[in-house]
């Protein structure tokens, strides 16, 4: 059974989350595509036969919904982008245009134009810029560039109309694909680290915890799905997210980066930190189908064992706290589960995780480990302060960014201490934002503002528009007396 086959069976669905940005749609369903590829390769001859079978399925167009296909050379070549590129997600990207930010119908006079006019009236419109700089242009024999040209300049530079801003709440679109249904069947995988299956366990034990209120744990396992390891697994007092992240960078870097995860779809394995996680660490996540647990079943075959033996020899501590829990977890499952010989797969997990073959990647660091957790929302800046709002909080952004209408920000909703503000086209972190200090700023003392774009100092008067010059000339071009009668003077009055 080839790597596209063994994904079927195992539920995978490719879906588009309408929450992610746009940049990263098309790199997930790449991925999910040639992740199987990459998780189980194609044997010496094979991997013609699994492109074709790729390229026969239909997949979701990830903004319109619609069902397309792809041809085997284009797989073969995302295939092989992914295979040599460090991060084969990133490799999978649309890449950025590489005349973004340029404007080649905007000669460096009309620029100059352009900006001179906005420093001098800052409150017009683009379509009254516009009006007026074909004018100016005109007099000095210059093509003027269209609107839409002069507008995406504007936005571009900063040379933003300055007026009050517009409050207005953005709605959040969550879009969730039905899966499939599938027959059930045994599977086991032929690689270390190939897959991974997560879940939590409600105890039957309750511990005591330390505000004295007895209260029953859960516990969150990763088990390997080859050799049955149990990288990791933690008694928490609640099945969050923060506490599902927790225990999974834990077992990371323990192990290593795996190629998938399997969950249930409960919200902890559902919510934006999680699955952007996965998706920005290259681990493709591989969700059950509903109320199936037995798709999970290695992972539900290890709860037995914890109860009928781990909490078995616990009976006898009357006040058992979650620090002694977690203590005789670990001792329990480096000294018994994993040097016991498991009868389905004739060895122990320890001897079979080290036997391998492995398709394992190494492990990043903490600090980017706890970056790759976080979602990325997009807020607009209040004009007026420089700040803008996060889950009830506000925040304040760095002057030079003063002219961006709307603002791209990563961070965990369980970690306020940590956003950044992030490029909307490239993902790269610009700086770290921290929230609004309002005692602070009550000292009075204000920084001089950062230049956001090039000088944009004040010009003297020029006196009437060059638009309105034009239909005056024109009108006294017409020979016609002035259309009104005016006013007598006080002295000519008689």
């Amino acid at each position: 059974m080839n790597g596209a086959a063994r994904g079927a069976v195992m539920g995978v669905n490719v879906s588009s989350d309408d929450d992610l940005p746009p940049r990263d749609r098309w790199a997930r369903l790449r991925f999910a595509i040639i992740g199987p590829l990459l998780a189980a390769p194609p044997g010496a001859g094979e991997l013609h036969e699994a492109l074709a079978v790729l390229a026969a399925k239909t997949w979701r167009h990830p903004f319109t919904g619609l069902d397309l296909r792809f041809g085997v050379s284009t797989i073969e070549r995302w295939l092989y982008a992914a295979k040599r590129a460090a991060d084969p997600v990133r490799a999978l990207r649309n890449q950025v245009r590489r005349d973004i930010g340029r404007f080649p119908s905007l000669s460096s006079d009309t620029v100059a134009a352009l900006s001179a006019q906005y420093r001098s009236h800052p409150g017009w419109t683009a379509q009254l810029h516009h009006d007026n700089l074909k004018v100016t242009l005109a007099a000095a024999g210059i093509k003027c560039p269209s609107y839409p040209s002069v507008r995406r300049y504007l936005k571009a530079a900063g040379l933003l109309r300055r007026r009050a801003p517009r409050r207005t709440t953005d709605g959040a679109i969550a879009a969730r694909s039905r899966l499939e249904q599938r027959e059930v069947r045994s599977y086991e995988v032929e690689h270390v680290l190939q897959l991974l299956h997560l879940d939590f366990h409600h105890g039957s034990r309750k511990v005591l915890t330390r505000s004295g209120a007895y209260v029953k744990p859960l516990l969150v396992g990763f088990i390997d799905d080859r050799s049955r390891f149990l990288c990791h697994a933690q008694w928490y007092t609640n099945e969050g997210s923060r506490e599902l992240v927790h225990g999974l960078c834990q077992a990371l870097q323990k192990v290593g980066l795996p190629r998938s995860l399997m969950t249930d779809n409960g919200s902890a394995m559902i919510c934006g930190e999680f699955t952007t996680g996965l998706h920005q660490l290259g681990i493709l996540h591989l969700p059950t189908l509903p109320y199936s647990p037995h798709v999970n079943g290695k992972q539900e075959n290890i709860w037995g064992r914890v109860e009928g033996r781990l909490l078995a020899m616990l009976e006898g501590e009357e006040n058992l706290t979650l620090e002694q829990l977690n203590l005789a977890t670990q001792a329990w499952i480096t000294q018994e589960y994993h040097r016991t010989v498991h009868s389905e797969i004739g060895q122990t997990p320890l001897q079979r995780f080290l036997a391998g073959p492995s398709v394992a990647r190494e492990c990043p660091g903490s600090d980017a480990l706890r970056d790759a957790f976080r979602i990325e929302v997009k807020r607009k800046q209040r004009r007026s302060d420089g700040t803008v709002s996060l889950d009830g909080q506000r925040f304040e952004i760095p002057s030079r960014y003063r002219g961006l209408e709307h603002i791209h920000l990563r961070y965990a909703r369980w970690d306020l201490a940590r956003v950044d503000l992030i490029d909307a086209r490239t993902g790269q972190v610009l700086c770290p934002i921290r929230p609004l200090d309002k005692a602070a700023n009550a000292d009075a003392l204000r920084r001089r503002l950062d230049p956001a774009t090039a000088e944009q100092s004040a010009m003297p008067a020029t006196g009437i528009a060059p638009l309105l010059k034009q239909m005056m000339a024109d009108y006294a071009a017409t020979g016609l007396p002035p259309a009104y009668v005016p006013t007598p003077e006080k002295d000519d009055a008689v």
